[in-house]
């Protein structure tokens, strides 16, 4: 993932760098040392902006300070999402938190042994597996919105009951055309409410079967990681899945205008990181 901090971003991680353990970056320190000196002596103020330009120049354009700073920016990146992820989850049924770390830790094997066998593709075999992983999260946040409407709604049993019952008062003769027009608003509300119902359940198994698909994709990716020994060919496989998840994506959305609480979801996470190599310094 490349850092999206340019030399403004370089020079701010310098200005306020400090090594393990201290509480106060030494830049600061230099410039309150100067700035007091120069409350005597101007002449310090001149020789600290000289000192502070040099040093900032000579930190913010090192390669290694440089390859530190886009370390950490990746980090924070994976924490915040990691962070959005585990709140998502908390409120999912431990069956569907198990099939996401499931399907998590079959993505983190298949890094693992592209890792062990000197691939040079995980960048961008990771990103592809963490779009499915993305995709994967979404459709059981949308299943989990959608079962919470239906059981709210309290199931279809009790409003068929309540429109048969009102069918029943509508086909007696002494009813008042009053009556009469109020229970036939409530009857044909009731029956939206059923069709509304019937398309909630549409959706859940066609959630279903995306769901099992992306696993079923997982599994293929890694069967082919195994017998493949083509890293380029294996990242071209992985994109070609990804690209059929497009529509799935696009339904979504439109999903989320309906039903909500996917609001944290509508950004690309990080890439998936399987056996990470340590950072070069």
């Amino acid at each position: 993932m490349g850092s999206s901090r340019g030399w403004s971003g370089y020079l701010r991680a310098a200005f306020n760098a400090r090594p393990w353990g201290m509480f106060v970056a030494p830049n600061w320190v230099a410039l309150a040392a100067f700035g007091l000196l120069g409350a005597a002596e101007p002449g310090f103020w001149v020789l600290g902006a000289g000192v502070e330009l040099g040093y900032l120049a000579l930190l913010s354009t090192n390669a290694r300070f440089q390859r530190l700073v886009d370390g950490s920016e990746a980090v924070d990146s994976e924490t915040e999402w990691q962070q959005k992820v585990n709140t998502l989850l908390a409120g999912m049924s431990e069956a569907d938190r198990r099939r996401y770390e499931t399907l998590t830790a079959r993505c983190r094997a298949i890094l693992d042994q592209q890792a062990h066998g000197g691939a040079v593709a995980l960048d961008a075999q990771g990103a592809g597996l963490g779009h499915l992983l993305w995709m994967y999260l979404r459709l059981l946040a949308a299943r989990h919105a959608i079962e919470r409407v239906v059981s709210e709604a309290g199931g279809s049993g009790p409003l068929e009951q309540r429109l048969r019952d009102l069918d029943e008062q509508l086909a007696r003769q002494d009813v008042g055309e009053d009556l009469r027009r109020s229970l036939h608003s409530q009857a044909d509300i009731l029956r939206q409410r059923l069709a509304q119902q019937q398309d909630a359940k549409e959706k859940l198994t066609f959630i279903q079967a995306e769901l099992v698909r992306i696993q079923e994709q997982v599994e293929l990716i890694r069967e082919q990681a195994v017998l493949s020994t083509d890293p380029e060919a294996l990242s071209q496989r992985i994109d070609q899945i990804s690209a059929t998840l497009g529509g799935t994506a696009q339904w979504i959305r439109e999903q989320q205008q309906v039903y909500g609480a996917m609001d944290d979801l509508l950004t690309e996470p990080p890439p998936l990181v399987g056996a990470r190599p340590a950072v070069r310094q």
